[in-house]
């Protein structure tokens, strides 16, 4: 079998496009990179990573903590900095439409040691078993995505083993040299022979975006590799976003593959990133029936659309803390609810026990109980999150 040596081929008239081979034989076709290890559909290990995908709600206003707003899967860290809107936000580079945006409206300009602001992504311990983080096989990752902010300069972005006493890599990259503009980022996550990352549906690597901390969480530099965790090494440069009010930091496109070269964004469809997500989160299944078990206490049964990672945690949207329980009959019964119970539940549905505080229409022991929510409004929140 005869062998041609070259490095690029292209066609006699143009300089455009073409076949490129670079010296460890990685192939990019019309300038797009080939995967250099991985399967060719699937590469990307984080779901909604175009921010399309946003159930729970797509702005919310006031947030001071750590929680799971606007866009699916990624949660937004905040303790003691400042008061942010988060929203899923039209503006995106080009081949995008969605981005997850995180903007300061009470600004805090000396964080005091302990505060940050962040954004975090958990992956699921048995979806990354293909790293083979502990064997000789460990595999080297790519992370690429695309970021825009009013600030310039640098900012930090680190991993956590969450199996293996919370392992740290931490890389500092430039965001951008002009303000406002988009730019798309790329660092390589090292193989990690001596990592550890088990077989099961926890916790196995959370990623985190940095943009202002403390002194707890800086001033230890970014680490060399894969290092025993170290907090002043997690925000080695700190962005300072959320320093003035209106300081704002958006992102999207967020992958992450294994191999050696970043590839061009995975897309998907819409229904493919839901049903993804929805293992993680969804809304307590619209027509859900059963039964009043008194005035003031109601028993609801139903399937998720999608098996859910383990059995939910259930709360109202905090949005408006109201539901749409009817009697059977009544076409008017909008309710308080008190509590929530998911000891009747599973991860593929099971029984809701719900109290209520106060009904639109006293029902009676017995009476027929049926969930209609308003829309995304009035709706019972089912969490599975990592």
């Amino acid at each position: 079998m005869s062998t041609i040596k070259v490095n690029r081929i292209e066609n006699t008239s143009t300089t455009d496009g073409g076949v490129s081979i670079d010296t460890d034989g990685h192939v990019t076709i019309d300038g797009q990179q080939l995967p250099t290890a991985g399967p060719l559909s699937n590469r990307n290990l984080i779901i909604n990573g175009a921010m399309t995908v946003s159930q729970r709600s797509t702005s919310n206003a006031g947030q001071t903590a750590t929680a799971y707003r606007a866009c699916d899967r990624f949660q937004t860290g905040i303790d003691s900095l400042g008061t942010w809107t988060v929203s899923q936000a039209a503006s995106a580079p080009a081949g995008f439409s969605k981005s997850l945006k995180m903007e300061c409206t009470t600004a805090n300009a000396s964080p005091s040691a302990g505060s940050f602001a962040a954004i975090f992504y958990t992956i699921e311990a048995q979806d990354l078993q293909l790293l083979n983080y502990g064997t000789a096989n460990a595999e080297v990752v790519q992370l690429s995505f695309w970021v825009r902010s009013n600030k310039t300069g640098s900012a930090s972005f680190a991993v956590r083993q969450r199996d293996n006493s919370d392992k740290l890599f931490s890389k500092v990259y430039n965001f951008n040299s002009t303000a406002d503009t988009w730019k798309k980022i790329e660092i390589e996550i090292p193989a990690d022979t001596a990592g550890v990352i088990n077989d099961d549906n926890g916790q196995g690597l959370t990623l985190a975006w940095w943009l202002n901390s403390g002194s707890n969480f800086t001033g230890g530099g970014a680490t060399t590799g894969w290092e025993a965790l170290d907090n002043t090494k997690r925000n080695p440069t700190n962005a300072g976003i959320g320093g003035t009010v209106n300081d704002y930091f958006e992102i999207t496109g967020v992958q992450l593959e294994i191999g050696s070269k970043a590839t061009p964004f995975e897309h998907e469809s819409y229904g493919q990133t839901l049903a993804k997500c929805q293992r993680y989160f969804q809304y307590f299944p619209a027509g859900a029936f059963g039964r009043w078990n008194s005035s003031t206490s109601a028993e609801l049964g139903s399937s998720f659309s999608v098996p859910m990672r383990t059995t939910p945690s259930l709360s109202i949207n905090p949005n408006d803390n109201v539901c749409n329980i009817f009697r059977v009959g009544i076409t008017t019964n909008q309710c308080t609810v008190s509590s929530l119970n998911n000891a009747y539940m599973n991860p593929t549905g099971g029984v809701a026990a719900l109290t209520v505080s106060s009904t639109a229409s006293t029902p009676n022991t017995g009476d027929g109980a049926a969930y209609d929510p308003d829309g995304d409004s009035h709706v019972i929140f089912c969490s599975a999150e990592l």
